[in-house]
């Protein structure tokens, strides 16, 4: 939260697990009943409020109330899965008999099952991941109005907008097997955030900006965020191409985890089994520059990835998964950990605080260091092949000459090959964004081809 700006108002009335505590242990008690060898169920409640605003009225309003429970059988190497919104017993037991009659038609696999029980959570931890903020319709109006109202008002060029947003999450969910393990765990999310649209001359440009905590008041002010997305669009006015070269290239902290995405999915168990990997069979070799550490973080108080458990209820911990630039483990689940004849790394459900190491230097100082290149500030279109690595996406941003910004550019394409571009990393700055399940700062990439005119 900025310095001077009041506290918001939050509640700390809690979200009621009770009923979905019941409706897994009576689905669990279902399937054992129905002669299933094992079993798992997961249920889940959210709510939020999101409002939006645009041209300093009220646009739209929507609130949600989710529920859901999805049971998982196993008759020996046969699975079956169903699922249901409602936690009644009539429905649950029909949702446990309709996971059992598919398992019938099911082929058998040998790496179907529970997690092994001895990687069970044995005490989950609280990881201060939830604090409710129940707005009323009017205090999130207010809130998206100055928000908007301070992007609107930041310069003449900054000409119309796509509106302004606040929402406010909160969810629970239970986890149990027959194992006999039980996991809870709730979380909130809040978010502020804003698009506008500026104009000079012939050159009209938009951009965005949000800011999202699990905690109302760590977020950015209203008015913080609405002048960042004015000046974000105003330095894109006057946008050019430019010829087809080679140069460095930065990757902005708010997109540099693209990368990472395109790494973890790389090294994620299904693409291994299904040998459809360019990083196949990397285990211990170098894939990065030796400076290079990734790693996971998954019990960090408060962020936005943690988690003691994954979906299947193994429990986490720190680890690396690059050191000194080495592939030092994969990213499984039970299943595809079977299939690779390895363990589970308790990343069923993804991975939790993904962590680039930063350097010393901010964004400021890596375009200090550019003598000509790209700083990039938006990724287009989804051009990357998981087999090969090959990379190619659209791109706009801004061009650097002599270490400074020089002008925006847009419709160009960045392109080359993510084992090039993992091993050509020069530095990371310590302008991390953590926002998201991925923690990164800007990444300085030596060398990439930029298709232009």
């Amino acid at each position: 939260m900025s310095e001077g700006r009041s506290p918001i108002a939050t509640t700390d009335a809690a979200l009621d697990d009770g009923q979905l505590r019941e409706a897994v242990q009576f689905a669990l008690a279902q399937a054992s009943k129905h002669g299933a060898t094992a079993a798992e169920a997961a249920a889940s409640l959210s709510q939020g409020l999101a409002v939006n605003v645009r041209k300093g009225e009220l646009e739209t309003v929507e609130h949600t109330r989710d529920h859901g429970l999805v049971v998982s059988v196993y008759f020996g190497q046969r699975t079956g899965s169903a699922s249901t919104s409602d936690y009644s017993s009539s429905a649950v037991e029909e949702t446990v008999q309709a996971a059992c009659s598919i398992a019938k038609f099911t082929e058998e696999d040998a790496c179907h099952g529970l997690a092994d029980p001895e990687r069970l959570a044995k005490e989950p931890v609280d990881l201060d991941l939830y604090h409710p903020w129940r707005p009323t319709v009017d205090q999130a109006r207010d809130l998206a109005l100055e928000c908007e109202s301070a992007a609107l008002s930041t310069d003449g060029r900054i000409n119309n907008s796509e509106g302004a947003s606040v929402d406010a999450h909160e969810g629970c969910e239970v986890y149990g097997n027959s194992h006999g393990f039980m996991g809870h765990s709730r979380k909130s999310r809040q978010g502020i955030s804003c698009s506008v649209i500026g104009g000079e001359g012939d050159s009209m440009q938009r951009d965005y900006w949000y800011s999202a905590a699990r905690r109302v008041n760590n977020l950015d002010s209203a008015k913080d965020v609405g002048e960042k997305t004015a000046n974000r669009t105003l330095r894109r006015l006057g946008a050019r191409r430019v010829p087809t070269c080679q140069v460095p290239v930065i990757y902005e902290a708010p997109i540099a985890s693209s990368l990472l995405s395109h790494f973890i999915s790389a090294i994620s168990g299904g693409a291994l089994y299904r040998k459809a990997s360019f990083l196949l069979d990397h285990l211990g070799e170098q894939i990065f520059p030796d400076f290079v550490r990734i790693h996971e973080q998954p019990l960090l108080m408060g962020a936005m990835g943690s988690a003691s458990f994954d979906s299947e209820g193994v429990a986490t911990a720190p680890r690396d998964i690059v050191k000194d630039g080495v592939l030092q483990g994969y990213v499984l689940g039970s299943y595809s950990a079977r299939r690779l004849k390895m363990e589970t790394t308790g990343n069923a459900g993804g991975v939790h605080n993904l962590t680039i190491d930063p350097g010393e230097q901010g964004l400021e100082e890596l375009i200090k260091n550019v003598e000509k290149g790209f700083l990039v500030t938006e990724l287009i279109g989804f051009g990357i092949n998981g087999v090969t690595g090959d990379y190619s996406r659209g791109a706009s941003g801004l061009w650097i000459e002599n270490g400074e910004i020089s002008y925006p550019v847009e419709e160009v394409t960045v392109a080359g090959n993510l084992k090039d571009i993992f091993r050509n990393i020069v530095a990371v700055g310590n302008d991390i964004d953590v926002r998201r399940r991925t923690r990164c700062g800007s990444i300085l990439v030596d060398g990439l081809t930029i298709a232009g005119e």
